[in-house]
This record gives structure tokens, sequence and C-alpha cells, in this order.
């Protein structure tokens, strides 16, 4: 039986080979005493500035179990580890008739978890592998030459090909190992199964998106890019199959639908396919930038030791009065602002960082929620037009060319401002953010900053820049399920992931795609006659 052991404390300096060392000190054991001992958590603990430290957990496996357990197993910081049993997955018959839209984290960990049944899938993604999307994503931000098909929202891997690649979840869910380690097997990094905030960098994820789209293709399943859902066929209340860029026809009995929170044309099409839909709450505002070095004073205090990664935050602010709330969202160390363009017409802001996050300035997003109360009309589908309409007018600030509005963090808050300092390509034009932006999303934003100047000493400077607008942090749209996760008015439509308004962020999604999967597979294993545990 192995022992987690918390609260090991190592220095910046200090390498994790020298926790079996702490293991041994700590209990009084000998060098041969300890069989094997595994890093499985690792964050940082910045209270006590500038002396940063590293909090650590380790599974030990030890020689002497039983002993180790009588002498400290009423110690707070020792815990046995009941090893669980593997999971289990019945082989199924082959099943023809699944299509999976969407090649997102939500379709690929449907299609990765279907796969441990037998079962294969079609798998539609209307933009293109990641590869060709990267030079689309890329010649758009030199030249605002926008693919409509192809950028930062649409193509394989999903909007989180182009981030900082979070992997963190408020989720509790056995299935965040299983997802951590199919990934490392796919090329990410192996410190991401015991970081406390485990991020892979959009330079790593897209390597691993191309590598889980030919494992899955050696697997059997079919891929096809280029491929754009614009209808689904339905026989007597059934799905009978999906229309491809208009005049293609594949036929499935099974529709599993994860299209991105941008799909605004996908849930144009459901709502006039009666498919029930109700509006959700998400949040818009804009992006923040302050330089790095700046960050890590503020987070680590003055002296901190170069080998820190970039500091992070997270911010939040209930503003009581107005019934709001601001806060820190996707916030990207060493990064940069990035075009998340999807439409003509619009400015749509995001952040992006590589895996070693060694840009110059740390982005975050600061957003406002809104809701059904916001939007012109009862609608579902009220709040893409309320997205839309502070895109467009993003849009004609900054030039009408996919330049962004931005303005000087001190001007925005009605202060002498300084100039502006933005990562954002294809560029930025100097504006009162006010003009795009809800009157109670600005009030509510400056209050928040405010606020977070109390939390982090030397957030409001003059070396700040707000680049707008920041609309796409959810899917303003649910395509509502029932328990069999099936739609509730169309039988063999799986609606998945964040698109479908059932996760915020790689990790969510993946794990509803696998839960979805799941449901697909024990729906099919009745019908098959097998044993489903």
């Amino acid at each position: 039986m192995p022992f987690l052991v918390r609260n090991l404390i190592l220095s910046p300096e200090e390498d994790e080979s020298l926790l079996s060392g702490l293991v041994q000190r700590r209990f009084g054991l000998r060098a041969q005493d300890v069989v094997s001992c595994r890093l499985v958590r690792k964050s940082i603990d910045a209270r006590r500035k500038p002396r940063v430290k590293f909090i650590c957990t380790v599974e030990c496996r030890l020689t002497d179990e039983a002993g180790f357990l009588a002498r400290f197993g009423t110690d707070p910081d020792v815990q046995p580890v009941v090893e669980p049993s593997p999971p289990t997955f019945p082989t199924l018959r082959p099943e023809p008739g699944i299509v999976i839209v969407g090649m997102g984290p939500a379709g690929l960990f449907t299609a990765l978890r279907l796969a441990e049944y037998g079962l294969v899938a079609t798998l539609v993604e209307r933009g293109q592998p990641v590869e060709r999307r990267t030079r689309d994503v890329e010649l758009f931000w030199r030249s605002g030459a926008l693919d409509p098909e192809s950028n930062v929202q649409f193509g394989e891997g999903g909007a989180g090909t182009f981030s900082d690649g979070k992997l963190t979840t408020r989720v509790n869910d056995r299935n965040i190992t299983y997802i951590l380690e199919r990934l490392v097997t796919f090329g990410a990094p192996v410190e991401i199964l015991y970081q406390a905030k485990p991020h892979i960098g959009t330079d790593r994820l897209r390597r691993v998106v191309a590598g889980i789209r030919q494992w899955l293709l050696d697997a059997g399943f079919e891929i096809r890019f280029a491929c754009r859902a614009s209808d689904i066929l339905v026989r007597e209340g059934q799905v009978a199959g999906v229309v491809l860029n208009d005049h293609d026809e594949l036929s499935c009995s099974r529709l599993v639908l994860a299209p991105g929170h941008s799909a605004r044309d996908t849930y144009r099409l459901l709502a006039e396919r009666g498919v029930f839909l109700e509006a959700k709450p998400f949040a818009i505002g804009a992006r923040i930038e302050h330089p790095q070095e700046l960050i890590n004073r503020i987070q680590y205090g003055k002296g901190f030791h170069p080998a820190l990664p970039p500091a992070e935050y997270a911010l939040a602010y209930n503003d009581r009065q107005r019934g709001r709330s601001a806060y820190s969202f996707c916030m990207c160390p060493g990064g940069v602002v990035v075009a998340g363009s999807s439409e003509q017409g619009g400015v749509v802001t995001n952040g992006m960082s590589a895996y070693r996050r060694d840009a110059t300035h740390a982005n975050s997003a600061l957003v406002v929620n809104v809701g059904p109360a916001d939007f012109a009309d009862p609608s579902p589908l009220a709040g893409i037009a309320f997205q839309q309409l502070w895109e467009r007018r993003a849009f004609a600030a900054g030039g009408g060319d996919y330049r962004a509005p931005a303005q000087n963090l001190l001007a925005f808050l009605g202060q002498r401002g300084g100039g502006l300092t933005s990562s954002y390509r294809p560029g930025v034009r100097e504006t009162d953010l006010a003009t795009v932006l809800p009157a109670g999303v600005t009030e509510t934003l400056r209050a928040g900053i405010h606020h977070f100047e109390g939390k982090m000493r030397g957030f409001i400077t003059a070396e700040a820049t707000l680049t707008g607008v920041e609309t796409r942090t959810s899917a303003p749209v649910r395509i509502v399920r029932g328990d069999d996760f099936q739609s509730v008015t169309l039988r063999g439509l799986y609606p998945a992931g964040e698109g479908a308004g059932y996760a915020g962020g790689i990790m969510s999604a993946a794990l509803d795609g696998i839960r979805v999967a799941d449901a697909l597979a024990q729906q099919l294993s009745k019908q098959q006659g097998a044993c489903f545990e």
C-alpha cells in the first residue's frame, strides 16, 4: 500500500530529486526503506514574500508499509492510498452510424473514449487540420485577412488550441487523471500530471492535437476536414443524418454535436429544426496587459528567485449594488493578446501563451457577467446578437480593418493615462473603451479594477493597457439534454462540451465528451446485450 506524504517543502533552487531524502529525514527512515518516491502534486506558496517556496505531495512505496502505518498513520500529512482498479470497458460490436461534429476537446475525447469500447466514428470538422489552421491564423494576425472557417475559433483542436492550454478545472472527476495521462501519451509534458495548475501551452498543444488525430486514424476513425454541418436530417423524431457543406449527406443514427462556443450558424440551424435551446449567461470585457516583471514583483515580492515560473493571478469582485461580478479570466503569464474573430466585421480578443511562457507581458481577460436580462429579447439566440453588437462596435472603433480598440488603464479609470503597449495583432487604435462596452459592464469593471488594486498593489499602473473586446468567454446558448445525454427534443442528438453549454475550458470539455461517450456506449451495450459496469 503506497502512502501520500504532504507538505514537503522545496525552495525554488532545489531539485525534485531531493524529495525522497526529505521523506527519509522527516520520518527517520533509511534510504533502503524507501522503494520509490513519486511527485504527485506541486504548488507555489507565495504568502511570505519574497521567501516563496514549493509545497509538494509525493506518493511513497516502502519496504515496511505495515510498520510505517502503525507509527505514522495518525499524522495529518500521511494518507494511505487505496489504488483504484483500472477502468474496464466492455468490447462492443462496431456500430455504424456514429458521427462526431467538432474536433475540440469534447469531440476528440468522445472519440478517444469510444475507441476504448472498440467503437469507431466519423469525425467532422468545419475548419482545417491544425498545421494548415496555424498558417491561416498567422496570416490573419499579420494582414487582417480572415478565413471564417479556419481561425482561432474554428479548426482542429478547438478554440483552446490558441490559448494558454490550461488544464485546470473545479470539477472533481476520476477521469481527470485519465485525460492527463492520455495527453502525456500524445506529447504533453509529463509535469501536467503533478502541477497544481497544469498547462500545455499553445505550441505543445498543437503537436498533441496532431498526435491524437493520427492515433484516431490508425484506430479506424474517419476524419473529414473543411466540412461544415449545414443541416440535420430527421426521420420520425430521430437523427437520420447530417448535411455537410449544404449538399453532401452523411447518414447516422447517433450524432455527437460538439461545435464550440462560436458556432452561431449551428445554433440557428438547431433553432430552425425545433431543437430545444435556452439562453445562458456569459461574460464580456477586455484584455489587460502588464509587464510580466511587474506581475512577478507583485506576486513574489522584490528579489524573487529567478527559477520561479512567471507569476499568475486570479481576481474577483462582487458588485452588490449593480448585481454583477468582475473577474479575471484565462490569465496568460508571459503571453500575448490575440485576435479571435470568426466573423467578418467583428473584433474579438483572446489570450495565448507558449509552454515556456517567456513573452515580456502578462495578460488576462477582465470580464463582467451578463445574462438574459441584458439581451434585447427573450429568444434563446439573443445572447448571440448581444455579442455581435459589441464585436461590431469594436470593429468600427478599431478602424474597420481588425485592429482592436485599446486604452491605457489609467485613462480608462478617468485619470491621466500613458501610452499603449499591446501585443495584439494586426494592431490597436486608441479608443474610449466605454463606447464599445455596455454601461453596466464598464461601471462594474472600473469598480472591480480598484478592488483588484487592493489585492495586488501596483495592478493599477500607466504600464497597463486594456484591449477590447472579449466576448467569447463561454457559450451564450445551451442545447438542452436529458439524463441520457440526448437532446430532449431530438433522439440520437448528443450535445457535448463547451459549445453545447455544458463545459468551460479544455478539461471540463474533455470530461463532458467522455461522459457523452460513456452514455452512448452504455445505451449500445443494452442493445447488444453486453455487460456494462
